[in-house]
């Protein structure tokens, strides 16, 4: 679905400079779902992601662990959506050797949950960083903003 309303994007940045307000609240929603269920899936909370929420850029701050909002561009450039995506591969290769991280400090999360009852806040920090700098490279190519994302896991 997400990628529908990307490819809808990309033609009327291309023609209009911007993206219809509802198309972009659809798919700031979807990233805001996404981190809700993945942070659950994670276990670095205890609340169960709802279903019901309304489409909007801003977060309704239902679940005060998983906030995400994402600013509405009132103009996007016209031609970037046409290389956005290949200035994004160092950010994907990043993203790769992170990620291989995230497994381990997620097992390592898991194993001390165990032991101690207790989710290591380092551990959490971590993960929560490296999911935040994909949702940064996502928004970035996914054609939310024309900022390019820095190369850091703090925002």
């Amino acid at each position: 679905m997400r990628q529908v309303l990307i490819l809808i994007s990309l033609f009327t940045v291309l023609f209009t400079e911007r993206i219809p307000r509802p198309v972009f609240d659809m798919i700031a929603t979807s990233y805001r779902y996404e981190w809700r269920a993945v942070s659950y899936a994670l276990f670095l909370h205890e609340d169960y992601p709802p279903f019901d929420f309304q489409p909007a850029a801003a977060d309704d701050g239902a679940e005060p662990h998983t906030i995400l909002s994402i600013a509405y561009p009132e103009h996007l450039d016209r031609w970037k959506p046409l290389y956005k995506w290949l200035l994004a591969i160092p950010h994907y290769l990043v993203l790769a050797a992170l990620a291989i991280g995230a497994v381990f400090a997620f097992l390592g999360g898991f194993f001390a949950v165990l032991v101690t009852g207790e989710y290591p806040q380092g551990i959490r920090d971590y993960l929560v960083a490296v999911f935040g700098y994909g949702l940064r490279v996502e928004a970035y190519a996914g054609l939310l903003t024309d900022t390019y994302p820095p190369f850091r896991l703090t925002a």
